[in-house]
């Protein structure tokens, strides 16, 4: 640390002159500035240091279930969207009733690859006249490496419901739901399509 430099008889006077010449912001006293800490003497190898509180664990409140995922999971979104087709299809439909008349497989895409493999296989399933597809996206890996940012477990399970949702594929899809167990469960989606007018 540098010594504080003394100044010499010359800027002396001139910082006077400046400090003459200012206003105060405030009208009142000046603040006095607080006496400098008095220095901290070492401490004795016999003093010991304080034990933490019996019953106390350093982040024992906090709620880590979903402290980086702002939306949630897309299950819960899923389910809570309304209900845009026939009641009774729908309950056929997630409880694995129905069979999907085509299915698309996005294992191993990018998600450059898997958005135009998306928007073909949807609106190419529409102009054929089908009505229930899957599309299969896989649970995803984790890949979160623990950095200051957070990476979501499945980008395309995730991406999929968003690009279903977006022009030029929501003028062709009538409901998004995630698939029964046994058409993939949280790994796929049902897509069920307007009708081609």
């Amino acid at each position: 640390m540098r010594k504080p430099r003394h100044l010499s008889a010359e800027e002396r006077e001139l910082w006077d002159k400046v400090a003459a010449r200012t206003v105060p912001l405030r009208e009142g006293p000046r603040p006095q500035p607080a006496p400098p800490d008095p220095p901290k003497r070492p401490r004795k190898e016999t003093e010991a240091t304080p034990a933490p509180p019996q019953g106390f664990r350093v982040g024992q409140n906090a709620k880590m279930e979903s402290a980086h995922d702002v939306l949630g999971p897309v299950a819960d979104r899923l389910s809570r969207a309304p209900v845009n087709m026939d009641n009774k299809s729908h309950r056929k439909m997630t409880r694995g009733k129905l069979q999907p008349e085509a299915r698309l497989d996005l294992h191993g895409m990018t998600t450059a690859e898997a958005h135009p493999a998306l928007a073909a296989f949807i609106l190419g399933s529409q102009a054929k006249g089908r009505r229930l597809v899957l599309v299969i996206t896989g649970k995803g890996k984790d890949r979160d490496e623990g950095g200051p940012i957070p990476t979501r477990q499945g980008v395309l399970r995730h991406q999929v419901p968003q690009w279903l949702a977006l022009a030029p594929l929501a003028q062709a899809v009538l409901q998004v739901s995630p698939a029964h167990f046994r058409h993939g469960g949280h790994g796929a989606y049902y897509v069920y399509l307007r009708r081609n007018r």
